[in-house]
């Protein structure tokens, strides 16, 4: 089992190195951002981007159409080249590209923007808040602003800032 493992990560080795990206295992080169913000991104390399299309007049038009993260979520050829090249940014030990989920600090269900890199960043899918927390906590504020519970802007802030607090900051539980 460890051999098919070690042996599909080579292949995915070497179809990113084909397409001109390198992979950075382990610690080999020094992190530019920083994981002692777990669970949250490094603020300077992730302070999360907004999508200019979605705003609090064009939300019924936009995020709280059924279906509408569909139309704008980027393909996996585009995350997962920048999902390893995030992983060596941020000097990850563990290179395995299926313990991460390439995520967006400010989710696409909050009009955050779908490419922009200083949105996506590399969550790691263990640990004390795993991915599927912050899933949750994405829901909660998108149905808050759909209802008109909460504003846009302030659901976008407070999960930018911590989305461990977000929920609490922006007044529901």
């Amino acid at each position: 089992m460890r051999s098919t493992q070690r042996l599909a990560s080579a292949i995915t080795a070497t179809a990113l190195t084909v397409a001109g990206l390198a992979l950075t295992m382990g610690s080999a080169r020094a992190a530019t951002c920083s994981a002692s913000h777990l669970p949250l991104p490094d603020p300077i390399c992730q302070p999360g981007a907004y999508n200019p299309d979605v705003t609090q007049s064009t939300i019924e038009s936009t995020i709280c159409v059924p279906g509408w993260t569909k139309t704008v979520r980027p393909p996996v050829s585009y995350t997962n080249p920048l999902k390893v090249k995030q992983i060596g940014e941020y000097g990850y030990s563990d290179t395995d590209t299926a313990d991460y989920e390439e995520d967006h600090l400010v989710p696409l269900e909050l009009g955050g923007a779908p490419r922009d890199p200083k949105n996506l960043w590399p969550e790691p899918r263990y640990g004390d808040q795993p991915a599927a927390s912050k899933d949750s906590v994405e829901n909660k504020l998108k149905t808050a602003v759909c209802d008109g519970t909460v504003q846009l802007d302030a659901a976008r802030s407070a999960i930018a800032t911590d989305w461990t607090t977000a929920l609490s900051k922006v007044g529901i539980g």
